[in-house]
């Protein structure tokens, strides 16, 4: 399953957009308002819970300056990566993009599209306010 978000606007160079999101902990202000839970693991994971959802423990897994930064669930059930893509769009201006991948079952992937487009469409949007 291959999931993308909108693309949004955010008014800094990709260096200083990849810098937050380098780090963890920057996520929580990313995150939608029916979070139920988020902590900090370490350096380069943290955990978090949706309402009505199970927790999830994301790890940065690669990073490449300034342009891209790919988290992927370390543990648990599910097996998936979630890359930021970053591009200079003009001075002090970029673009960027989630992308959500993932093998799931027929069944899982029908029940996780519709909450997972949304998660990821709200972390992207949240982006320009919080960066």
């Amino acid at each position: 399953m291959n999931l993308e978000s909108p693309k949004v606007t955010v008014e800094k160079n990709p260096q200083e957009v990849f810098d937050f999101l380098s780090d963890v902990k920057n996520f929580e202000q990313l995150m939608p308002d029916n979070i139920s839970k988020f902590e900090v693991l370490g350096d380069d994971k943290f955990l978090f819970a949706l309402k009505g959802m199970p927790e999830i423990v994301l790890k940065k897994k690669e990073t490449v300056a300034p342009n891209k930064i790919i988290l992927g669930a370390a543990g648990g059930k599910l097996d998936f990566s979630l890359t930021g893509d970053i591009q200079e769009t003009g001075t002090n201006q970029s673009e960027v993009k989630l992308t959500f991948e993932g093998e799931f079952n027929a069944m899982m992937a029908m029940m996780i599209k519709g909450p997972i487009s949304k998660f990821i469409e709200t972390l992207v949007n949240n982006m320009p306010k919080a960066i």
